[in-house]
């Protein structure tokens, strides 16, 4: 037994990776690389935002800010996200439910459907439903029979955002239940329990945390949200430009210090975002 027991700690040893016993220059280079990369690619470049927004002084900042396209364009794009991210979370609990709860046909295709939007561009997205609903397209000449605008117009933003944006709440929820399993939700029917009350008491509890990390990945991706909106949209100061739209056309003027100042709102929104998701998984970890 004690032969075993002084065995074991030579067994670990020459299994220890072998990166832990590198010297520690490798260790200090290999630091310095990442953190140059994030340095130049990401620090940089957001600090170059706020020192662009802020070069003509703040009351530009502001006035900018104050523009009426500016505040169109900061209520399209919540107003889109507010839609789309609901609508993408009923997506995601549905898709993630019947594919980790149900057996039946087709379930890869419906895996592979749901990583669609991963491996398409955003522009051919746009292109899609410009040839569904255009003028031209499949549905267009019903649609100006009856009078109704998707193409250029709010509805079109909203369903190329949705495309884009339903793999987030879905991706994050199906691995999370499918390594729960499904013996949670049997113990509740064998004790008589409806499906309405299995999903409160026992399905979303389990999945809470990943659920809302998914709706904040959504919701990220909805308001920076540009190739696909930008083909829908029409560019229609005022009406169907989002803010991303809105700081390409005024860099395109050359309103550097105006475009700056909006894009820092972006910015600003994606930091609080990701100040929202970390803790999310503050709180999941100490859960």
């Amino acid at each position: 037994m004690s032969v075993t027991a002084q065995a074991q700690p030579a067994v670990r040893s020459a299994v220890r990776p072998r990166h832990i016993d590198e010297p520690v220059w490798i260790k200090w280079v290999l630091t310095s690389i990442a953190l140059l990369f994030l340095l130049v690619i990401l620090v940089l470049p957001l600090i170059s935002v706020f020192a662009e927004a802020f070069k003509k002084g703040v009351d530009l900042y502001f006035a900018a800010l104050r523009e009426k396209e500016a505040w169109s364009a900061i209520r399209l794009t919540l107003t889109v996200a507010l839609i789309a991210v609901p609508l993408n979370t009923l997506f995601g609990l549905a898709a993630a439910w019947s594919i980790t709860k149900f057996r039946f046909k087709g379930k890869n295709v419906l895996l592979t459907l749901i990583d669609l939007p991963f491996s398409v561009s955003p522009v051919i997205a746009g292109l899609v439903f410009v040839l569904l609903f255009g003028s031209r397209g499949w549905f267009g000449p019903f649609l100006s029979e009856h009078d109704i605008k998707i193409i250029f117009a709010v509805p079109g933003i909203i369903l190329s955002t949705v495309f884009v944006t339903f793999p987030f709440v879905a991706r994050e929820l199906i691995p999370l239940m499918q390594a729960q399993g499904i013996t949670e939700e049997e113990a509740a029917v064998s004790l008589g329990a409806s499906g309405w009350q299995i999903f409160r008491k026992v399905t979303l509890p389990n999945i809470k945390w990943g659920l809302l990390y998914g709706v904040i990945l959504c919701n990220a991706r909805a308001m920076g949200e540009f190739g696909a909106v930008s083909v829908v949209s029409g560019h229609i100061r005022g009406k169907t430009n989002t803010l991303p739209l809105h700081v390409e056309i005024l860099y395109n003027e050359y309103q550097f210090s105006a475009a700056f100042a909006c894009a820092s709102l972006l910015v600003l929104l994606a930091m609080v975002t990701l100040l929202i998701k970390a803790l999310v998984e503050w709180k999941h970890k100490h859960a």
